[in-house]
């Protein structure tokens, strides 16, 4: 894949976005670990200024929208764990987005949900940010979170 004709940062900046600071773990893992030429976060939660915006199931006390909207906090997230790890302009594409959604019992809008993180890598990368993806709905998060979401990427 050939480069950006913008850097990543650039990027970022026309669209008026700033990169967190790198959310500290909750346990005993790193936020980003690189394995050749892929780079793979730890599941992000959608932590603001050090605290979760909001805690709940989708379906339940969240409503799909928030929940949408936690999905792109934490995509924010992952992609400033890559950038404090080996720098975001090294990122050639998105590979893989795996959501993992707090879900209410018999809620199915799973991959509603998991499309704010990847629409939002979309309006980034463009066509380096068209991934595989897994939108899973499952009983509890950390923390009480409503979505975490991982990023696979591979680089330049």
């Amino acid at each position: 894949m050939s480069a950006p004709a913008q850097s990543w940062h650039a990027r970022l900046a026309e669209l008026g976005i700033r990169l967190p600071a790198v959310a500290a773990p909750v346990a005993a893992y790193v936020p980003a670990i690189r394995s050749g030429s892929l780079v793979f976060t730890s599941g992000q939660l959608p932590f603001v200024d050090g605290g979760l915006r909001r805690t709940g199931k989708v379906g339940g006390s969240v409503d799909i929208e928030a929940a949408a909207a936690d999905a792109k906090v934490c995509a924010l997230n992952a992609l400033a764990a890559i950038d404090d790890l080996v720098g975001l302009d090294s990122v050639a594409r998105i590979v893989r987005v795996v959501g993992y959604v707090a879900s209410a019992e018999g809620f199915t809008g799973q991959p509603r949900v998991v499309n704010g993180a990847s629409e939002f890598l979309g309006k980034i990368f463009g066509e380096a940010g068209q991934h595989a993806r897994s939108a899973v709905g499952v009983a509890e998060l950390p923390l009480g979170a409503p979505v975490e979401v991982e990023l696979t990427v591979e680089l330049r």
